[in-house]
C-alpha cells in the first residue's frame, strides 16, 4: 500500500546531465566534428578500448580538446568525467545525508552530516533503485536510510528519505508497551544511564530519561519522556517488510 513516486534527488539530476552530455557529444562526433586524422592521428586502440574511453571521457584520444567546438560541447565533454565519478560514488558506494529532525536522538542530532553506505545490503541501480545483487538483508538494530512508504498519501513526505532503526524483521511479533520493547514475546533488556544532558541541537531534551537498549548485536541509546509513556505499538511484520523506530521514543 505504499504510495508510488519518483523522487528527483541528486543522483537523478546527475543521471539526466550525463545522458544529455553524452547525447550532445555523440551527435557532435557523428554529424559535425570530422577530425583531420593526419593532424590528430588516433592511437592504435581496439574498438572496445576506444568505446570504453569514450564512455568514460567523451573523447577517443587524449589530444582531442574540443577547442574548435561550441561551448555546450566543450562543457559537456569537460564536466562529464567528473560528474560521472560523483554519480558512481553516490549511486553505488556512499551517499551524504543531513539529519533533518531529532527522531534519532541521542544517536544523531538535528543537523548532523552522515555518510551512508550504499552497498551493505547489495548493489542497486541508482535513480530507479532496482536491486541487481543482494549481499544480505537488514538486521535488528541496523540504522537504515529508506524512502518513506507514505501510506497516508501525504504530499509532504512523497519521496522523502527517512533514517530509523530496524526493530522488527519479517515474521517478528513486535510489542512496545509502557516504554518496554518485546520481540516475539522476549523482553528486550535495558541499561540505565544518567538523565540525558543535551548538547547543540539536542539541548532542548536535557533531563529526558536515557537508556541503552540491548537489541540483538546492536545496542544503542534511546531517549524516553520522563513524565509519560510513549505510544504503544503491537504489530506482526509482514513478509518483505521491516518495522522501524527512532531512538528518540
Amino acid at each position: 500500500n505504499a504510495s508510488p513516486f519518483f523522487a528527483w534527488d541528486v543522483s537523478s539530476y546527475l543521471a539526466l546531465f550525463l545522458i544529455t552530455a553524452f547525447a550532445i557529444v555523440s551527435l557532435d562526433h557523428l554529424l559535425f566534428n570530422k577530425t583531420d586524422q593526419t593532424a590528430h592521428p588516433t592511437p592504435n586502440k581496439t574498438g572496445f578500448s576506444k568505446f570504453a574511453y569514450f564512455i568514460m571521457f567523451l573523447r577517443f584520444n587524449k589530444n582531442e580538446k574540443y577547442l574548435n567546438r561550441p561551448k555546450i560541447v566543450q562543457w559537456s565533454a569537460e564536466f562529464f568525467p567528473v560528474l560521472l565519478l560523483v554519480f558512481v560514488l553516490r549511486g553505488f558506494i556512499v551517499e551524504p545525508f543531513r539529519i533533518p529532525s531529532n527522531s534519532m536522538m541521542p544517536t544523531l542530532l538535528t543537523g548532523d552530516f552522515i555518510l551512508v553506505s550504499k552497498f551493505n545490503y547489495g548493489i542497486s541501480i541508482p535513480v530507479i533503485n532496482k536491486k541487481l545483487i543482494e549481499f544480505k538483508k537488514p538486521e535488528r538494530g541496523d540504522s537504515i536510510v529508506f524512502r518513506y512508504p507514505n501510506y497516508e498519501k501525504n504530499a509532504k513526505y512523497q519521496g522523502a528519505d527517512f533514517i530509523k532503526r530496524v526493530v522488527g524483521v519479517p515474521g517478528d511479533k513486535v510489542v512496545y508497551r509502557e516504554d518496554q520493547l518485546y520481540i516475539n514475546g522476549e523482553k528486550i533488556a535495558y541499561e540505565d544511564y544518567a538523565d540525558y544532558q543535551g548538547v547543540e541541537s539536542g539541548s532542548g531534551m536535557t533531563g529526558f530519561t536515557h537508556k541503552r537498549e540491548l537489541l540483538a548485536t546492536n545496542p544503542h541509546g534511546i531517549l524516553l519522556e520522563p513524565n509519560q509513556y510513549s505510544r504503544a505499538v503491537k504489530a506482526v511484520v509482514p513478509a518483505g517488510h521491516y518495522f522501524v523506530m527512532g531512538d528518540n521514543r
